[in-house]
């Protein structure tokens, strides 16, 4: 996993594009008439946008669709035009019309790569998407941010993914800072930031920064009632795992020097933060501790926790746990994760995973790895595999070399039919309840357990 991201040299410049100040605009109403646009929002009178409702009056459909329907019965220009409707859309009137075109936007940009047509549209798509986040309420904003994440992935290290973070940054600080935001948007926005930061961040001392907003986040995290946070089951919880994980992903690519001094203050605060309430935080902790560990063994193989004892002791006893006041399935979940940290900790070891996509498979056998390709899939979701097929920047990350190009006629041969799809799962369900039918059947033979 390397440490140093490649980046672009290119000296930086003023960006063209289009900006987010139009002039004022006017629809043509049935009659012929022309009628004056509301603004965006009543406090900024400066911004003066077009709501298209003709022809775009449902953003969320392209979810629903999906990118397949486009691939078979559209075209390129179908895609880009119902796109460019999006775009006008995050400046409409309707709050939820904003929310569904930003989700729309995702949903696409995490499906297939469009690098052109989001070059052509960066600064303004980054306006919408600045101004979502400073005017929109908690659902708007976690759209916004979601998209912000996409949109950096897709553009890849280099200055155009600089640019965007240098607009949104400060944006994003701010309402993960905000004690009175929505929690759902400050974790959104500190998953968001930690993404943006890994894939543009050039200047050292930005990443430096970005690590002390998130570390403020979830080092207090483990005090009690009678501080300033209390780190519960309740959603209040959400934040100081994501900023934590968000931190973490960021640790991966510190420098050596930095990444010693960040282990040193904060490597003997994260056990506190196994004794959780929250399923989610003692499992976020049980992997930031394996995380790090395999970072500090990386510098120093000989390197040793002064607690180690009683770390080993803790991890132990979660992998087992058996508290009857804990859900079976957080219960489950936790065991299985923390017989992996344990025998990381212990043996050094790692249970290998195999990821397939396309003709190709990655092999997961690091926590670097596990912890970048977790992050990656709750950001593009169902489209990491395409992107890690097609992806430049991600198939740097993950080592796996230039695309592999593969010509029409091979793909249409690795493609399996919806039917073909329908025949296979209904074959396999038919074979699993007969085997399970047998093993259930009361009138097996037990008559040896007499």
């Amino acid at each position: 996993m390397p440490k140093n991201k490649k980046r672009n040299t290119a000296h930086r410049g003023g960006g063209g594009g289009g900006g987010s100040g139009a002039a004022a605009a006017t629809e043509t109403t049935a009659g012929g008439q022309h009628r004056n646009i509301q603004p965006f929002s009543d406090e900024d009178a400066s911004i003066e946008t077009m709501s298209h409702c003709s022809g775009y009056s449902d953003p969320s459909s392209f979810a629903e669709d999906g990118p397949e329907v486009l691939d078979e019965e559209g075209t390129q220009e179908d895609l880009e035009y119902k796109l460019k409707g999006f775009i006008d859309l995050t400046l409409d009137k309707s709050a939820k019309t904003r929310q569904a075109a930003l989700e729309g936007l995702r949903s696409a940009l995490a499906s297939k790569l469009l690098s052109e047509f989001l070059l052509e549209r960066r600064m303004t798509l980054t306006d919408s998407i600045e101004r979502c986040l400073k005017k929109g309420k908690s659902d708007e904003q976690r759209a916004a941010a979601a998209l912000a994440s996409v949109l950096c992935v897709q553009l890849g290290p280099g200055i155009e993914s600089e640019e965007v973070l240098k607009t949104l940054g400060p944006v994003l600080k701010k309402i993960i800072c905000d004690g009175t935001a929505s929690i759902q948007a400050r974790q959104t926005c500190a998953t968001c930031f930690g993404v943006c930061c890994f894939v543009a961040t050039d200047d050292i001392t930005e990443l430096y920064a970005a690590l002390d907003c998130l570390e403020s986040l979830f080092s207090k995290a483990g005090l009690k009632e009678k501080d300033a946070l209390v780190l519960g089951s309740g959603p209040s919880s959400g934040l100081p795992v994501s900023a934590l994980l968000a931190w973490a992903l960021l640790l991966t690519i510190c420098p050596a020097s930095e990444l010693k001094k960040r282990l040193e203050t904060h490597f003997h605060k994260l056990p506190s933060l196994l004794s959780s309430d929250d399923v989610n935080m003692r499992i976020a902790a049980g992997e930031t501790l394996a995380l790090l560990l395999e970072l500090a063994r990386g510098m120093e193989s000989d390197f040793l926790y002064e607690d180690m004892e009683s770390l080993t002791e803790m991890l132990r006893a979660l992998a087992t746990d058996g508290n009857k006041h804990r859900a079976k399935v957080d219960k489950r979940k936790q065991r299985s994760v923390f017989r992996d940290v344990l025998r990381a900790v212990e043996d050094r070891d790692f249970p290998t995973e195999t990821v397939k996509f396309g003709p190709e498979r990655m092999y997961i056998d690091c926590w670097v790895k596990k912890h970048t390709y977790d992050t990656f899939k709750e950001v593009l979701g169902s489209g990491l595999q395409y992107h890690l097929q097609a992806n430049e920047f991600l198939r740097h990350v993950f080592e796996l070399g230039p695309p592999v190009m593969l010509d029409a006629a091979t793909l249409k041969t690795m493609k399996i039919s919806r039917f073909e799809r329908h025949l296979y799962n209904s074959a396999a369900f038919k074979a699993r309840t007969k085997a399970r039918s047998k093993c259930r059947d009361k009138r097996a033979d037990v008559g040896e357990f007499f």
